[in-house]
């Protein structure tokens, strides 16, 4: 048996990067799968993908940090498959500059986006979600402070607090709530980066790389799984050991 069988999950920012592997990952485990993203050309092309290998999976455009967008996405899923399971709150973005060069408009859009969109997410499908259901939320190593980021490191932060009280608010209904918090993992984000920074980055991680997406496809399985029923309001830092050296 599949670790995933009889599951419905909704993975935000599906379309590449971290949400893509751990959509390959789950489907392979018999999830059902509502893949979301800001645009449709790359989710299809992934929704194809699964379908060609046995999976079942729909493609929904959401941002978000649009609560109408969520509601519908939420909805979808239910007409789609019947029931929700799994939330996998992915979907993030960057805006650096050091504090007193960025704007307001960078502030706001990364925290609508990451903290926001992570809590209406949470909301919507919690209200549909089946009892013993699980949320995964997408903390960050930048939550210990990174220079250039105050938007990003103070969104993934609100989102840690937000996974704790969740944890607590629906604990009763057997839903466990946790965190995975990533270090420097090898996708399109860490790529824009200048080369000089991200060759400084990929230096401070102890394991001597950047971390393959899987690897964090890997935790968002177990923390979703039966395996992990009791485990609730954590966050795990899946880094290559950044955060200890710190």
């Amino acid at each position: 048996m599949k670790r995933l069988d009889g599951k419905v999950a909704i993975i935000t920012g599906a379309a590449a990067g971290i949400g893509e592997a751990t959509a390959r990952l789950f489907a392979a485990q018999g999830a059902r799968l509502c893949l979301c993203d800001v645009t449709l050309d790359k989710l299809e092309e992934l929704v194809a993908s699964i379908k060609s290998e046995g999976g079942q999976a729909i493609a929904v455009k959401c941002n978000v940090s649009d609560e109408e967008d969520v509601k519908k996405m939420v909805q979808a899923t239910r007409d789609a498959f019947g029931a929700i399971h799994i939330l996998i709150n992915n979907a993030g973005i960057t805006r650096d500059a050091l504090t007193p060069r960025m704007t307001t408009d960078q502030w706001d859009l990364v925290m609508d986006v990451n903290l926001k969109g992570s809590w209406l997410c949470a909301k919507h499908a919690l209200a549909k979600m089946e009892k013993g259901g699980r949320i995964v939320n997408t903390a960050s190593i930048a939550t210990l402070g990174n220079m250039g980021q105050s938007n990003y490191c103070a969104s993934k932060m609100g989102v840690i607090g937000l996974t704790r009280t969740l944890a607590l608010e629906y604990a009763r209904r057997k839903i466990t709530v946790n965190a995975v918090a990533p270090g420097a993992i090898d996708t399109p984000m860490l790529a824009a980066v200048p080369e000089k920074v991200r060759e400084q980055m990929i230096e401070r991680i102890p394991m001597g790389q950047a971390i393959p997406p899987m690897e964090i496809a890997k935790a968002h399985l177990f923390l979703a799984s039966d395996d992990a029923g009791f485990i609730t309001g954590q966050c795990l830092f899946v880094d290559g050991g950044m955060s200890v050296g710190i």
